[in-house]
């Protein structure tokens, strides 16, 4: 199995850092062929703007979607993204590892997705969910969080950790991405060591990367989140009146 890991977090050494090392361990030992988009180690640039297209369709105001086909159209895609999409292309596997931030993805992770997922080429009006490009791939998140496990339910301060996933997984789902359950790790304070005791942080990091490792032996295994497609929708995109799972007062 070919694996894509992409790492978000500008340090290296941090929990974040140790699942992901844990990660191309556990891959390698399981022979698996492996690529890391490391986003800030690369310096890959998260913002979309005109100045990523030399030569543009609409000159005088910037279409980012009319932009991003012209380019993948003609090749002439930037450099860093055109990488990136031959990492997708060639990955069975995809694993997002970040930390949770403002109930979300980080900044640089978000705007990955919005450089890489080029309309047109990557994503369209008609090749999207299960009709998507990346159908077939797998895709999974590894989040780490400050809070602990219960301040993610359903009546906790965070917020069920199910919902704030849910744009991240619809994001993955739309790409045509088979998306696995996430790996999540509560309890991740300051990052590190700033605010627990040392013996504390590396009982829990032993733990984390422990379940970790494996889980990823099973991930070939594990059935994926379900979804519904295009013949369950009517023409405005609702699930139709005789879906199972349509509500009915």
């Amino acid at each position: 199995m070919n694996v894509l890991i992409v790492f978000c977090h500008p340090e290296p050494h941090s929990f974040n850092g140790a699942l992901k090392d844990v990660a191309v361990k556990t891959l390698q030992r399981q022979s698996h062929s492996l690529e890391i988009s490391d986003l800030y180690l690369e310096g890959f640039d998260p913002v979309e703007g005109p100045a990523h297209y030399a030569t543009r369709v609409t000159p005088d105001t910037f279409l980012p979607l009319t932009e991003q086909r012209h380019a993948f159209n003609e090749d002439v895609l930037p450099n860093d993204v055109q990488r990136e999409i031959a990492r997708i292309e060639r990955a069975d596997l995809i694993i997002l590892q970040f930390p949770l931030w403002w109930h979300g993805l980080p900044a640089m992770l978000k705007g990955w997705f919005d450089r890489v997922m080029v309309y047109g080429g990557l994503y369209s009006g008609s090749m999207r969910y299960d009709r998507g490009r990346l159908a077939g791939k797998r895709a999974i998140c590894s989040v780490t969080t400050g809070s602990p496990a219960a301040a993610f339910t359903r009546h906790g301060r965070g917020g069920d950790m199910a919902t704030l996933m849910w744009p991240i997984h619809c994001s993955l789902y739309y790409l045509g991405l088979e998306v696995l359950a996430p790996q999540v790790v509560y309890g991740v304070q300051g990052g590190g060591l700033s605010y627990q005791a040392e013996g504390e942080f590396r009982e829990h990091l032993e733990s984390a990367k422990a379940s970790w490792a494996q889980r990823l032996s099973t991930l070939e295994e594990t059935p994926t989140i379900p979804f519904s497609g295009w013949q369950d929708w009517d023409e405005n995109g609702v699930l139709k009146e005789e879906h199972p799972l349509r509500w009915r007062p």
